[in-house]
């Protein structure tokens, strides 16, 4: 599974509660409910409980990428998670 291979990337290098795993928990379950929701595309709940992961995980990016940018870049580059500007 997704989550598996993303935890043993980040394990090796940080500890269950650093940013980095929890930015790598919320991609895996974004990705799991986006799945769900495009077989269900009415399920609102649904939808709601996304937009608020998808929050929390803006929330930490924003702190990672002000705090950290190193590890910033190298977690966006892992995860996938953003288009890179070419420029």
């Amino acid at each position: 599974m997704i989550k598996n291979s993303f935890i043993s990337v980040i394990q090796q290098e940080e500890k269950c509660g650093s940013i980095e795993f929890q930015i790598c928990s919320f991609t895996n379950k974004i990705r799991i409910l986006t799945l769900h929701l495009e077989l269900h595309k009415r399920d609102f709940l649904s939808q709601r409980g996304l937009r608020i992961i998808l929050g929390k995980r803006q929330r930490l990016l924003n702190y990672l990428s002000k705090k950290k940018r190193v590890r910033y870049k190298k977690l966006i580059g892992q995860l996938d998670i953003r288009e890179s500007k070419t420029r």
